[in-house]
């Protein structure tokens, strides 16, 4: 079965302590997030599955974003996750293969409006790995929509972050009943 390795939203404006979105940087930190994705990938490329790093990203004009969502209007007001700056960029420290397949996304599901589906099927991938930021938005109406179109799903906890342990845990407990909740380590030894 071929497997898919989906990061979300590593963006510097979220992830990075200078980013204008950036409420829970500290926690990615701590929580060595980015170097575990990059274990994740790393052992994901020696197993041939496709890597697919997905960022929130805009126009500077914010034609493509949200006029009405609190999400997407914050993002605008911080002037947050325009494409061609710094903020709207990959994190530093991701490592991203030229063989990865990036994708730019306007709203917080990975496959609203994106050609993420289409790429999916067309590799014949049946089961999708889930990591990033954060686990309670992009993470989770990911990983919703996923099981809505039939794909096996499983959710890395600790490559994953948001902005408390609360609603970390409670997405997860919701994660838990659509899909496969698993540490790094659990992962990494599945082969």
């Amino acid at each position: 079965m071929q497997k898919a390795v989906i990061t979300l939203d590593m963006i510097h404006d979220i992830c990075s302590a200078e980013g204008s979105l950036a409420f829970y940087a500290d926690r990615i930190v701590k929580n060595q997030v980015i170097k575990k994705i990059n274990q994740i990938t790393h052992w994901a490329r020696k197993q041939n599955y496709l890597i697919i790093h997905v960022r929130l990203g805009f126009r500077s004009d914010y034609l493509d974003g949200s006029f009405i969502s609190p999400i997407f209007t914050k993002a605008q007001e911080h002037k947050a996750a325009i494409v061609a700056k710094w903020g709207g960029q990959f994190c530093q420290g991701l490592q991203i293969d030229n063989q990865d397949i990036q994708i730019i996304k306007h709203r917080v599901s990975a496959f609203y409006a994106t050609d993420l589906e289409l790429i999916l099927r067309a590799n014949d991938v049946k089961e999708i790995v889930l990591v990033g930021v954060s686990t309670n938005n992009a993470v989770e109406l990911t990983a919703r929509e996923a099981h809505d179109r039939d794909f096996k799903i499983q959710i890395i906890e600790d490559a994953t972050e948001c902005a408390n342990d609360e609603e970390k845990a409670a997405s997860l407990r919701f994660l838990a009943r659509i899909g496969n909740v698993l540490t790094t380590q659990n992962l990494l030894q599945s082969t």
